[in-house]
């Protein structure tokens, strides 16, 4: 006897990425069978923006819901690296939760200085929920204007 089995593109994206994540550790897609829209677990990798002008580059980092004494800032070997963790708020036992979108647990991202950059005078900043690196930009690598005088 032949069955008929429901073809579902996602699902196939689904196998794909939990098959890549098992591969580098991540924590896979969850999808309980007979649900339509998949749950997923939230690997949390807090946004990032960079930028530069003469003086500095500027790392801002978007981490709502977290305290200073929560973030960490090391510079080592070439790198900057910001850690920390959003914990996972109480679970009220009454309430009945139907989605879950907002990512918690530990976070690391990590980015090389430039060569320009003293690393040794990094400075951070953190006002509500921005976490704002600056990294100056040494004396050498700031352009140096040159009056050129017509003779």
């Amino acid at each position: 006897m032949n069955t008929l089995t429901r073809w579902d593109p996602i699902r196939g994206m689904e196998e794909l990425h939990n098959q890549l994540s098992s591969l580098f550790g991540r924590a896979p897609l969850r999808r309980p069978e007979g649900q339509e829209e998949s749950i997923t677990v939230a690997e949390w990798a807090p946004p990032v923006d960079i930028s530069e002008d003469d003086k500095e580059y500027l790392i801002k980092v978007e981490l709502p819901g977290l305290k200073k004494e929560d973030i960490h800032i090391a510079v080592a070997d070439g790198a900057l690296t910001v850690t920390g963790e959003r914990k996972v708020e109480k679970e009220e036992q009454n309430k009945k939760y139907h989605r879950v979108e907002r990512a918690y647990g530990r976070f690391a991202r990590t980015f090389v200085v430039p060569d320009d950059a003293e690393a040794d005078k990094v400075a951070a900043e953190f006002k509500e929920g921005m976490l704002g690196v600056r990294i100056p930009k040494s004396e050498k690598a700031k352009p140096k204007h040159i009056e050129v005088k017509v003779a």
